[in-house]
């Protein structure tokens, strides 16, 4: 019952959010036929900001972890989030009238990764005192970046397989570097270049930060408007994404809290340690995600990938999975 009083109130404290609130908007002036329209070139700018912002902490971050230490954790972290696109990618197309790209964005944005709801874990994890790698918050790029790259390559392969044929050879280091060259993905890995090889805590702090929540805001207002325009299109299978909305993240969580365990077996990851990746497993990406996969599955509806993301997963994520694994935790080893 405490659980459930957890997630209900966490849930509504959720739809109160700015970042949900932006997107409600959003859907809501352009169900009123609102004339409204953010200019494509400014809509280029904000997502630029916004992973760049995200790519140079998470350099930042790895560049201050110890590398040896990391190791095993960060390559799990990368198979962890491999595996819950393809998984994604293989069982949602086969339930009734999901269209592959929607079933593979929505995929990719379930393995790739919540800032903020590592950040209501990280909160929680202190509160409690139970310890972790300094260094283990910045796992998440690793599961990031290799979930949208994936997700964007197996919807291209398809849509050049259905388009020329189930015998056409498909150019598959061609599609990953055409990826790799999105817009989105460009930012993103070099403001972790940055992060990594250079000094950026001054720009950081003076100019990307304190325009980040702003420019979030913006961004989901575009996206709830275009998740409006294309609602049509989820008509009828909205109940099969929020059936996948609500069991992916305890799933994923707890394929993530195994492995996590069988490193700390074999190099001594901490049990926060393990409680943070199996969170961040559980998590659906907010931010860096939609744009990336906006860009990279254009044809994908955003109803579709956004809407259970963000008002089922995300809750689920927060509500569920980080009370479930810190509790997991504890009773595993003996906290």
């Amino acid at each position: 019952m405490d659980i459930l009083t957890t997630f209900l109130g966490q849930f509504f404290q959720q739809l109160q959010s700015p970042t949900l609130a932006f997107l409600l908007g959003g859907v809501f002036v352009a169900a009123m036929g609102s004339k409204l329209q953010i200019p494509n070139q400014i809509y280029q700018f904000v997502v630029f900001v916004l992973l760049m912002k995200i790519g140079m902490k998470g350099g930042v971050e790895i560049r201050e972890a110890n590398l040896t230490e990391m190791l095993i954790p960060a390559l799990l972290s990368a198979v962890i989030g491999l595996l819950i696109v393809w998984i994604g990618h293989a069982l949602l197309p086969k339930l009734p009238r999901i269209k592959p790209a929607d079933g593979t964005a929505t995929a990719g944005l379930f393995g790739a990764v919540s800032a903020s709801t590592l950040a209501a874990a990280i909160v929680l994890l202190e509160e409690q005192n139970i310890q972790f790698e300094a260094w283990a918050p910045a796992l998440y790029p690793f599961m990031d970046i290799p979930a949208l790259v994936l997700a964007i390559v197996l919807a291209s392969i398809h849509k050049e397989k259905t388009e020329n044929g189930a015998e056409h050879e498909v150019k598959i280091w061609q599609i990953v570097k055409d990826s790799l060259r999105g817009s989105a993905l460009s930012a993103l890995l070099l403001g972790i270049c940055l992060g990594l090889f250079s000094r950026p805590d001054q720009v950081l702090s003076t100019f990307y930060q304190p325009l980040f929540r702003g420019l979030l805001s913006i961004l989901m207002l575009v996206l709830g408007m275009e998740a409006w325009s294309r609602l049509r299109e989820l008509k009828g299978v909205a109940h099969w994404f929020a059936v996948y909305a609500l069991v992916g993240p305890v799933a994923h969580g707890l394929l993530a809290f195994a492995l996590g365990y069988l490193a700390h077996i074999w190099v001594g990851f901490s049990p926060g340690g393990v409680v943070l990746l199996s969170v961040i497993a559980a998590s659906n990406s907010d931010i860096s995600g939609p744009p990336t996969i906006r860009g990279g599955i254009p044809w994908a509806n955003p109803s579709a990938y956004i809407g259970s993301s963000t008002s089922v997963g995300t809750p689920v994520a927060i509500a569920v999975c980080i009370p479930m694994f810190t509790t997991l935790a504890g009773v595993v080893f003996s906290l």
